[in-house]
């Protein structure tokens, strides 16, 4: 992971990173996400970059190195054009339709399964494709 971690982090326009004691954070058009910073891990911006340092050689270290710098990158990608997961239904009489903030599956079953969106989770069905987008990859399920 360290190769990653050396490679700079160029923060896109309309974007305002701060850097505090203990965490990142990017504020952007989509909205404000942040990244809990290591503490084998200095982060500093100059000329419209993230740099990314540890502080030894170890293992552990060298892997903060590479998951830092992956998350601030996932991040500015957050704020600027939001994440989106797009999933496939096939079947026979399979169909996703969206009323409100509840997605309506009829996946087989005798009933249809209803599903209440989370918060800052936006869903649209075309065809049979149904996909959800959002800022927060926590809540659509990405690593």
């Amino acid at each position: 992971m360290s190769r990653i971690g050396r490679k700079p982090l160029e923060v896109p326009k309309g974007v305002t990173v701060t850097i505090t004691g203990e965490a990142i954070s990017a504020k952007g058009p989509k909205g404000n996400l942040s990244v809990k910073k290591h503490g084998d891990v200095e982060v500093t911006q100059a000329d419209g970059e993230l740099t990314f340092t540890r502080k030894g050689n170890l293992g552990d270290q060298r892997a903060a190195h590479g998951l830092i710098r992956a998350l601030c990158a996932n991040m500015l990608t957050g704020v600027t054009k939001g994440f989106e997961r797009q999933l496939e239904i096939n079947g026979v009489g399979y169909k996703a339709e969206i009323k409100g903030a509840t997605i309506v599956l009829s996946l087989g079953y005798s009933h249809p399964v209803e599903f209440k969106l989370p918060e800052g989770v936006a869903a649209k069905v075309d065809k049979n494709i149904l996909i959800l987008s959002g800022i927060d990859r926590q809540v659509l399920g990405a690593a």
